[in-house]
C-alpha cells in the first residue's frame, strides 16, 4: 500500500507545486498564451504538453489556459483577426468576419473543415493577430501572477511575526 507521505510526494513532483515564484508565474503565462493561441481545439494538450516538456507548474499552465473563457472567444478572436488585417494591410468585408466567428463559436471537431473553409480568407490574419495578443497576455499574465505570487508569500511569512 502506499502511503500518503508517498502520494504527496509523488504529487508535489508532478505538478512543481514548489517552483519559484517567477517559473510559478512563468507556467501561468505560458497557459496564458496557449490559451489565447490561434490553435482552437488544442490550447489544453499544447499547455499540458509544454508543461510536462520544459518542468512546469502543470496547475500554473492549465490555469492559464483556462483564462481564455468560452464567452471570449468570440470578441477575442474578432479583435485579434481585425488587428491581424490591420497590420496586414488586408481589408475585411464585415459578412465574411461575422460568418467566420459565428461558425467558430458554434464549431466542434467534426464542424472544424467548415470553419477552416470559411475562415480561409482571414487565416493569416487571424493568425497573426491571436499570436500577438496571445503573446501580450501572456506578458500581462507573467507581471500579474508575479506580483500577486511575491505580495502571498510576503503576508505569509509575515503571519507566523504576528502571533509571537
Amino acid at each position: 500500500m502506499v502511503g500518503s507521505s508517498r502520494i504527496r510526494s509523488w504529487l508535489d513532483q508532478l505538478l512543481h507545486t514548489h517552483d519559484t515564484p517567477q517559473r510559478t508565474a512563468a507556467a501561468y503565462a505560458v497557459g496564458v498564451f496557449f490559451g489565447f493561441s490561434p490553435m482552437l481545439g488544442l490550447h489544453t494538450v499544447l499547455g499540458v504538453g509544454c508543461a510536462f516538456l520544459f518542468g512546469l507548474n502543470r496547475v500554473a499552465v492549465v490555469l492559464g489556459v483556462y483564462s481564455n473563457l468560452p464567452w471570449l472567444l468570440p470578441a477575442y478572436y474578432t479583435l485579434a483577426t481585425v488587428a491581424g488585417a490591420a497590420l496586414l494591410g488586408v481589408s475585411i468585408h464585415p459578412a465574411v468576419l461575422e460568418e467566420a466567428m459565428r461558425a467558430v463559436a458554434a464549431s466542434s471537431w467534426g464542424g472544424m473543415a467548415a470553419v477552416v473553409h470559411r475562415f480561409a480568407p482571414l487565416l493569416w490574419a487571424y493568425t497573426l493577430g491571436s499570436t500577438i495578443g496571445a503573446l501580450i497576455l501572456a506578458a500581462v499574465a507573467y507581471r500579474v501572477a508575479l506580483t500577486m505570487i511575491l505580495t502571498h508569500r510576503k503576508l505569509t511569512a509575515r503571519k507566523p511575526d504576528e502571533h509571537a
